[in-house]
C-alpha cells in the first residue's frame, strides 16, 4: 500500500511539475525548431542527418532548458497573481518549495547557457541574454505597459531565428516565420492580458487592458492581426513564396474567426479560448513548413 502511495504522489508530482514547465509549450518549441531545421536549413532527403545532428540538438536542448526556466521563474514571481487568476494551477508553495523553485531555475539556466556555449560562444551569449531577459520579465517587464508582451514575443521569436544564426546564413524563410512567431505572440499576449485582467489589477500591474480597457485593447488587437498578414503577405510576396502564397490564403479563415471570436468574448473563459486557439494557429503555421 505504501509503495503504490508513494508512485501516486510521484505521478501527482510529475504532473504538475510537467504543467509547471509548460510541457506542451516546449514540445510545441521543440517541433519548430526540427521543422525549419529539416524543411527549410536542411535537405529534405536528408532528413535523418538533420534529425540526428549532435550540435543542433544542443541548440534545441539549450534554448528547451532556458524556456523551461522562465516557466518556473514566471510562476516563482506570480504566486499571489496565479492565486486569483489560476487557483488550480499554482505549483510553487504547495508542492514545491520557493526555495527549490529558484534552484531548480538556476539549474536549468546554467546546464542552458553551458550547452549553448559548448556549440559556440555565440549561441551561449545568445542562451545568457534569453535567460536573463526571462527573469527579467518576470521581475519587472510583465508589469510594465506592453513591454512585457513585446519582450515575450521577442523571446519567441528568437528561438527561431537562433536556428539560422547556428547555420550561420541568411534564409528568407526563417525571417518570415519569425515575424509570423512574433506577431502571432504579441496577440496571444495581449488575449492573456485581458484574461488575467482581475489578478492583474489587484497586484498594480499596468497591461493594457487595466489601463486602455478591454474595448481599446480589442481594438489594437484587430490592428494587429491586419498587419500580421500585411507584413507576412508583403515578405512572402517580395520573396516569391508561390507555396506560402496559397498557405496564407487558408491561413486567412482562421485568423478572421479569431478577429470574429474576439469581438464577441467577453468572459475569462472565452479570453482563455482565445489565448490556446492563437497557439493552434502558431501550430499551423508550424506545420506548413511541409508545404514550402
Amino acid at each position: 500500500m505504501n509503495v503504490r502511495r508513494k508512485i501516486y504522489y510521484l505521478g501527482i508530482k510529475t504532473t504538475y511539475f510537467l504543467r509547471l514547465i509548460r510541457i506542451n509549450n516546449l514540445i510545441m518549441m521543440i517541433l519548430t525548431q526540427y521543422f525549419l531545421r529539416i524543411f527549410v536549413i536542411g535537405s529534405r532527403a536528408d532528413w535523418l542527418q538533420s534529425l540526428t545532428d549532435p550540435l543542433f540538438a544542443r541548440v534545441v536542448l539549450a534554448t528547451t532548458l532556458i524556456a523551461a526556466a522562465g516557466y518556473v521563474i514566471n510562476d516563482y514571481y506570480d504566486i499571489k497573481i496565479d492565486t486569483i487568476n489560476k487557483p488550480s494551477r499554482v505549483f510553487i508553495g504547495r508542492i514545491l518549495t520557493r526555495r527549490k523553485a529558484m534552484f531548480l531555475h538556476t539549474f536549468l539556466n546554467f546546464i542552458g547557457i553551458a550547452l549553448g556555449t559548448s556549440v559556440s560562444i555565440k549561441i551561449g551569449v545568445i542562451c545568457f541574454i534569453c535567460a536573463f531577459l526571462l527573469w527579467l520579465y518576470s521581475n519587472q517587464l510583465k508589469r510594465m505597459l506592453f513591454i512585457g508582451n513585446l519582450c515575450v514575443a521577442a523571446l519567441t521569436s528568437l528561438c527561431i531565428l537562433i536556428i539560422g544564426i547556428y547555420v550561420d546564413d541568411h534564409y528568407a524563410l526563417i525571417y518570415i516565420y519569425s515575424l509570423f512567431a512574433f506577431g502571432t505572440t504579441v496577440i496571444r499576449e495581449i488575449i492573456k492580458d485581458i484574461q488575467d485582467l482581475k489578478g492583474d489589477k489587484a497586484f498594480g500591474c499596468k497591461t493594457l487592458p487595466i489601463v486602455w480597457g478591454i474595448r481599446k485593447t480589442k481594438y489594437l488587437i484587430y490592428f494587429l492581426i491586419s498587419t500580421l498578414i500585411i507584413s507576412t503577405g508583403a515578405l512572402i510576396h517580395l520573396y516569391e513564396f508561390s507555396a506560402l502564397n496559397i498557405f496564407l490564403i487558408f491561413l486567412l479563415v482562421p485568423v478572421l474567426y479569431l478577429a470574429y471570436r474576439l469581438y464577441n468574448a467577453d468572459t475569462v473563459k472565452e479570453f482563455a479560448w482565445l489565448s490556446s486557439y492563437c497557439k493552434a494557429i502558431m501550430l499551423a503555421g508550424i506545420l506548413g513548413i511541409y508545404f514550402v
